[in-house]
């Protein structure tokens, strides 16, 4: 369903990439909210919650409910999935459907951040991990129903990376919110956190050396291709093999002398992740875990549920650089938080007006309404 890892070039500087997996294709918007715009998030029974950011953010986002002809979505109703801010500090939300019920905070006198608004607050307000840990130490945070998946409550996991390197997962599972630091600064999907460190471990000989000989008696065997050392990486393209592998190529992946150099090696490390669709395939009376959304159906009117790449996003946290393609492109379209700093309204743009021809579509969110 999701893939993202975090890479570091020759100079240290980190880049953040990730894979968004479904089995529609949704209406994803590119958002930029610029300094001092206000989120209001409402969880049903609990004091509301209202904050200013600090700073702009670019993002990937979806409406949270289904527009209607009399009620059509907008800026409120938009939602982060995954954002940079021009502190460079990232924000995704990955897809964890296994989690068993939501987090439920004590009564409290405080307001209640929605775990839908976790993006628009965590990169409008911090700029860094650590800044983000110590504030969700204090902050009540509740799940809630989702109109546009159905009404189950929020079924995802949360990633936060920032520029020296440090990563955080935010997960709520049996009503419990759990906040840790992931230094491995990968992750995919379910189950829990800790346990894919756990089956880490299971994976110590790794290594990307060759070992092209070895001896069976007194016969000398002879790997004719490069590339055994990959052979005992999972080959499955569920959560527990990607994260695996995702760890693997994160850890070894040549370290790039140049900033442009690191972002396409971070586009060829995310490639090994892209998934066409019919790869693997579901029947509905088969079961499965995928999310369904309200009021959207699959374009192709096929009989079995297909997962594939709906878009890739490339991060360049030191430059805040943003980067994305989406499946019907090879080519990602390139962002510059720094050049949209001086935008004060926000802007809006929809994922599939972006095409292998717009390179740098920092003009056309420029001169789009908000």
């Amino acid at each position: 369903m999701c893939t993202s890892l975090s890479y570091r070039d020759a100079a240290g500087n980190v880049y953040f990439g990730r894979t968004l997996e479904l089995t529609v294709d949704l209406p994803y918007q590119i958002t930029w909210f610029p300094t001092g715009f206000s989120t209001v998030s409402q969880v049903d029974g609990a004091a509301r919650m209202s904050f200013e950011g600090r700073h702009g953010v670019l993002a990937v986002t979806m409406p949270c409910r289904v527009p209607t002809p009399d009620k059509p979505a907008g800026i409120a109703d938009l939602k982060v999935l995954e954002g940079m801010n021009d502190a460079g500090l990232t924000f995704s939300l990955l897809s964890y459907p296994a989690a068993g019920g939501g987090h439920h905070p004590a009564a409290t006198t405080m307001s209640v951040l929605g775990a839908s608004d976790l993006g628009a607050w965590v990169l409008g307000q911090f700029t860094s991990v650590a800044d983000v840990k110590a504030a969700l130490a204090t902050q009540p945070v509740m799940v809630q129903p989702l109109a546009i998946l159905g009404g189950v409550e929020s079924p995802f996991h949360y990633v936060v990376h920032d520029t020296t390197g440090a990563a955080l997962v935010i997960e709520f599972n049996r009503g419990k919110m759990s906040v840790y630091d992931n230094p491995v600064g990968v992750m995919t999907n379910g189950p829990d956190f800790p346990w894919h460190l756990t089956n880490l471990n299971n994976y110590s000989f790794l290594t990307n050396v060759d070992k092209p000989t070895g001896i069976f008696g007194s016969y000398k065997a002879i790997q004719p291709d490069s590339g055994i050392a990959t052979a005992g990486l999972p080959a499955s393209n569920t959560s527990v093999g990607r994260f695996v592998r995702a760890a693997y190529y994160a850890q070894y992946a040549e370290k790039a002398a140049t900033p442009d150099a690191a972002v396409g090696a971070l586009a060829h490390i995310l490639n090994t992740f892209d998934r066409a669709r019919g790869v693997t395939i579901d029947y509905p009376d088969e079961g499965g875990s995928h999310l369904e959304v309200e009021g959207l159906k699959d374009e192709t009117a096929a009989s079995y549920a297909t997962e594939f790449t709906c878009w890739t996003s490339l991060s360049d946290l030191d430059r805040q650089l943003f980067f994305i393609r989406d499946y019907a492109g090879l080519n990602f379209t390139r962002f510059d938080l720094a050049a949209l700093a001086g935008l004060k309204q926000p802007r809006v743009i929809p994922l599939k007006a972006l095409n292998s021809a717009v390179p740098d579509a920092t003009a056309v969110l420029t001169g789009a309404h908000g």
